[in-house]
């Protein structure tokens, strides 16, 4: 359920999903392994990670998380990789400038990355993706998925032989296209040694923090969860452990979902004002909540035309402030905001759609 712009086409899809009978593997999730991530290639004093995005669209969360926590980690150098020059369109928010190119990328580090970091992108099949990511694995890099990014994964034959997971909505659609590999639930990420795949979209905060700790130690992951506002006992505390049953749709939430997007009378934009410094994590996890509401869409707001984020993301404004409905995103832990979020939601929007969004986020409230 990882979406580009909330639109019919999901609700006709959600819809055709219910009408068959679709339903989650009832597989149980077999033990995995801890993250282990290999030795820096040499000549590097740590590791390159490599987060790669397809301009056309790249899920906002799944990529601008990860590269927040690894940045904010400082265990890693973190490069955004695009499949073309030029903006990288997010979904269902965001616009962003990646650092380089992928052939741009291939020229400058020929040894290729360490470690790969696979968002949900808009084309799963997109060739030079997938042919990139199955060089890097070959060069030995560790593969992360995020979400659907299973998908890629997938069509690389990456994860054939190998436990994995993704977004509870996939999980049928990919196990059936996909049958080599071992499709499991109840696990918000999955690591068969150097692969590592994820739950739906919030599963990419746990899984950057159980990153963190394979690379540094669980002291350094700590101290950076408790700068995101995530604790042991939280919703997304970094560890496996997930319950992938409570997330399904049903027809009452499909029938919400369809009036909300057909009552266009209702519809509101939203002003999220960005700045120098703003808060990637927050900006990108609150914007992807009220992206999915089916009933708001938020626009980033600058006078400038960019600014670069706390951790140093290049994000472009989508047009200057407008007077609209604004959003504020403050230095405050980003899981915190996110809570305040779906709370907000709930209380302009009602319960029921408090619980789309978290269904679409995969999220534990």
């Amino acid at each position: 359920m990882t979406v580009t712009r909330p639109g019919l086409i999901l609700v006709t899809l959600a819809l055709s999903c219910i009408l068959a009978g679709a339903t989650l593997s009832s597989q149980s999730a077999p033990e995995v392994s801890g993250v282990e991530v290999p030795q820096p290639k040499a000549g590097r004093l740590r590791p390159l990670v490599a987060i790669v995005a397809d301009n056309a669209g790249t899920e906002t969360t799944d990529l601008i998380v990860p590269y927040g926590v690894l940045k904010e980690a400082d265990v890693a150098d973190v490069i955004i990789v695009s499949s073309k020059p030029g903006p990288v369109t997010l979904m269902p928010a965001l616009t962003i400038e990646a650092d380089m190119t992928i052939a741009e990328f291939d020229r400058r580090y020929r040894q290729g990355a360490d470690i790969v970091v696979i968002p949900a992108l808009h084309d799963s099949e997109n060739e030079a993706i997938v042919e990139w990511v199955s060089r890097q694995y070959r060069s030995r890099a560790f593969i992360l998925s995020i979400c659907e990014g299973a998908w890629v994964a997938a069509k690389a034959g990456i994860l054939d032989g190998r436990q994995a997971t993704t977004h509870w909505y996939a999980m049928d659609k990919i196990a059936a296209r996909y049958p080599k590999a071992v499709w499991v639930q109840n696990k918000r990420y999955v690591v068969d040694q150097n692969v590592m795949t994820t739950t739906g979209v919030t599963a990419s905060l746990p899984a950057s923090l159980a990153l963190v700790e394979g690379i540094a130690d669980e002291r350094t992951a700590s101290a950076t969860a408790a700068h995101f506002g995530v604790t042991a006992l939280g919703p997304l505390a970094w560890s496996p452990e997930h319950d992938s049953a409570s997330f399904h749709l049903t027809s009452g939430r499909i029938g919400l979902i369809m009036w909300n997007y057909l009552a266009f009378w209702r519809h509101q934009t939203l002003d999220v004002p960005v700045f120098p410094g703003v808060n990637e994590v927050a900006l990108a996890l609150v914007s992807d909540a009220w992206s999915r509401t089916y009933r708001s869409k938020v626009v980033a707001t600058s006078s400038a035309a960019s600014v670069r984020t706390h951790s140093g993301l290049h994000l472009i404004s989508d047009r200057a402030p407008a007077g609209a409905a604004a959003i504020a995103i403050s230095d405050e832990p980003a899981l915190g905001q996110f809570d305040q979020a779906l709370d907000d939601i709930e209380k302009r929007y009602g319960k029921r759609t408090k619980d789309v969004v978290a269904l679409q986020l995969e999220y534990e409230k």
